[in-house]
């Protein structure tokens, strides 16, 4: 009888770690599910995501979300913006300054961002 009480007790406390460690085991490591802090963020992005929130996410709805769109329509509109064909006087004051390889490097940061929650 005392055996079978130990036995129990041995496996009743194993059972109880295993299931006390499982949690962290099966924890996503911290920043891991941050896209925008595993891809490499171009240094002009700062600039879009100050009115276009972090992540490409933004918090006013007059402001599109950048994230998950296509690269080829950000950059074709952060092209227009810059040579005037697309009138929007605070974002021409934006993109003022940005290169061919910055319109690029933004175009594919933010398209490879996970888009807003519907």
């Amino acid at each position: 009888m005392k055996k079978n009480h130990r036995r129990v007790l041995t496996w009743m406390f194993l059972l109880g770690i295993t299931i006390s460690a499982a949690p962290q085991a099966l924890a996503i490591p911290q920043g891991t599910d941050d896209m925008s802090q595993t891809l490499a963020q171009p240094e002009q992005a700062s600039r879009c995501m100050s009115c276009h929130g972090p992540g490409g996410i933004s918090q006013n709805p007059e402001w599109p979300n950048l994230a998950g769109q296509k690269a080829p329509y950000l950059r074709s509109q952060l092209n227009a913006f810059r040579d005037g064909s697309r009138k929007n006087g605070m974002m021409q004051n934006v993109v003022t300054g940005l290169t061919d390889n910055d319109t690029r490097q933004l175009s594919q940061y933010f398209s490879q961002l996970p888009p807003a929650n519907p």
